[in-house]
């Protein structure tokens, strides 16, 4: 679907980084004189956000995870995303429908048939234009969520193993769209990092 404005989503396992270049990247765009509007999923709308603490905080089947993520997806789009690219807005948003084939997919073993036809219906054609996924080894991803969340959800408690498959899920959806994915190295320092997303950004925003 052509919109007038652009999507931008930030992806990545818990712990790589992306919520810390969510609000820069927004300045970024704003000193440019773009109007930004900045979400996240799952979330965005009233409705999101009282799924998200369902979704973040209740424990269920994993099928069932990911027809509630996408629920929420659709309010998002509908009632958030749509609206500001018809307008010719930007949209940051902390993860999108690439989070679910990574967690969903990948991590809990969703079948990926089902995934696709949910992304299709859901998505009604809204998809970023640019993808910016920080990529991080989840060992040291891991380190980081233990240092920085005093009460981890229940994805942020899972243990490595299933971040080692969220994240070759992750890779895997950038190797099939390397022209909409930017992979970030999450290693190196935040000023290295958000150096590389800028040069992103000037190819989409020049």
């Amino acid at each position: 679907m052509t919109t007038p404005g652009k999507f931008i989503s930030l992806e990545g396992i818990d712990g790589a980084g992306k919520s810390t270049h969510l609000n820069p990247i927004a300045e970024w765009l704003r000193a440019r004189a773009r109007e930004v509007v900045v979400t996240r999923e799952p979330g965005g709308t009233p409705l999101g956000e009282s799924l998200r603490q369902l979704l973040l905080h209740q424990s269920m089947n994993p099928d069932t995870e990911a027809l509630v993520m996408f629920a929420a997806r659709r309010e998002h789009v509908v009632q958030v995303i749509a609206p500001a690219l018809a307008r010719g807005a930007w949209v940051v948003s902390d993860r999108y429908t690439d989070a679910s084939f990574a967690y969903q997919g990948g991590g809990r073993g969703v079948r990926t048939e089902h995934l696709r036809h949910l992304e299709s219906w859901v998505e009604d054609g809204i998809r970023p234009h640019l993808t910016l996924l920080f990529d991080l080894d989840p060992e040291e991803a891991h380190r980081r969520v233990v240092k920085g969340t005093p009460h981890p959800d229940r994805f942020e408690r899972e243990q490595d193993a299933f971040f080692r498959k969220v994240r070759a899920a992750y890779l895997e959806r950038a190797a099939q769209e390397p022209e909409r994915f930017c992979i970030l190295d999450s290693s190196q320092t935040p000023e290295a990092i958000f150096g590389q997303v800028c040069r992103a950004l000037e190819r989409l925003a020049p």
